[in-house]
């Protein structure tokens, strides 16, 4: 299971590489064929929709969100405790809201018979894109939260901590040699 553990990584790095890939085409196109692939803007911008997603669910999973602690650095464990499950939470049901209007859209984009502008592939290909990224952070918000939910307060440490936590430890180490 060592694969689904990693998923929304490999998804990053394989849309990363080809969103490069395309990008660095189009430009040497441009310079050397002096015309560009139209595709190559088309492609990328969707991606970008997918990692960016997608992305949100890594760093979900790795407590790595950007966010304003002041409020929660300035609590004991038990209230910072009760606001990390409620902004999990509340995380959770926006993404599911997120998941449920994506499927929406691309419903809507399928009745439509919208097509791309340059490559004229149906538009519900890229739009999947919202509801495949809404379903990696569902899953990891409600990971994080019954995580929290369950955890003594204080107990779990988001990336940024845990380094904290680890230096200290490895300086104190150093102290005592």
């Amino acid at each position: 299971m060592k694969f689904l553990d990693k998923i929304e990584e490999y998804i990053c790095v394989i849309g990363l590489g080809i969103m490069t890939l395309l990008v660095f085409a189009n430009v040497v196109s441009r310079y050397v064929l002096h015309m560009s692939l139209s595709y190559s803007e088309e492609i990328t911008t969707g991606l970008f929709t997918l990692i960016s997603m997608v992305g949100t669910a890594v760093a979900a999973k790795r407590r790595a969100h950007l966010g304003l602690s002041i409020l929660t650095d300035a609590v004991a464990p038990k209230p910072k405790k009760v606001l990390l499950v409620l902004g999990f939470g509340l995380s959770t049901v926006f993404s599911l809201l997120v998941f449920i209007y994506g499927i929406l859209m691309v419903k809507s984009q399928v009745v439509l018979g919208q097509v791309t502008s340059s490559m004229q592939w149906p538009e519900w290909i890229y739009g999947m894109f919202v509801p495949i990224g809404a379903v990696f952070m569902t899953i990891r918000f409600a990971q994080a939260t019954i995580e929290e939910w369950r955890a003594e307060p204080g107990e779990l440490l988001s990336d940024e901590e845990a380094m904290i936590a680890d230096a200290a430890a490895a300086a104190a180490k150093e102290r005592e040699e």
